[in-house]
């Protein structure tokens, strides 16, 4: 008698499997890239020649492309398609019980929308774009970029987004992978990964302005 070895979707087995693995995605290469992208960008803080200093190197590292297809593009496309297929078969209920736990799920998902949107635009304009034409990404593109006003509050946004997104899904993967697992160390946690939120964002939001000012 054959078994069919086939994991899907919509299987319990499936759902397992890939709510880990979406968590995994979110928790190591894409969380560790965002705190390295947030710490490098607050360089900018320090003046334009440190920051410049930072970018050069990282684009002097080897096998760039390949870190960066591998370790980033995929796992967020991953995170990013799979999270949306949760969102669609997931039924929120914020608007019923005010409870902080369901208005942090929507938020999650929100926030999710926002933040896969802002990445492919930010990618696009200061990775894809000066790539491909050739122009130098340091310290005066990125000011430049961000002197318009509305760029501005639509980057400001995405921040706010990406860092609410990593640290409140930073607290719902503990409970997901069964590290936290009472309603007080849950608690904790929460609090925890919110205070997190509040200096990434801070940390995130001070390195735009330090671009302008």
């Amino acid at each position: 008698m054959q078994t069919n070895t086939v994991v899907s979707l919509s299987s319990s087995r499936g759902r397992f499997f890939f709510t880990r693995l979406h968590s995994l995605a979110g928790l190591i290469p894409l969380g560790l890239f965002l705190v390295q992208h947030l710490m490098g960008n607050a360089l900018a803080i320090l003046g334009s020649e440190k920051y410049d200093e930072h970018v050069q190197f990282m684009l002097s590292l080897p096998f760039l492309l390949f870190l960066e297809i591998g370790f980033i593009a995929l796992p967020l496309l991953f995170h990013a398609i799979y999270g949306i297929y949760l969102s669609f078969i997931s039924k929120p209920n914020a608007h019923v019980y005010k409870y902080n736990r369901n208005i942090n799920f929507f938020l999650q998902r929100v926030t999710g929308m926002i933040t896969f949107i802002f990445v492919i635009y930010h990618v696009w304009a200061l990775r894809i774009s000066p790539a491909i034409s050739g122009t130098q990404v340091n310290h005066q593109l990125v000011g430049e970029h961000l002197a318009n006003p509305f760029m501005m509050i639509f980057y400001i946004a995405g921040v706010l987004s990406t860092t609410y997104h990593f640290a409140n899904g930073a607290s719902t993967a503990l409970i997901t992978w069964g590290i936290t697992v009472g309603p007080a160390s849950q608690k904790i946690v929460r609090n925890l990964c919110f205070g997190l939120f509040v200096v990434f964002a801070a940390l995130g939001i001070g390195s735009l302005i330090s671009f302008i000012s």
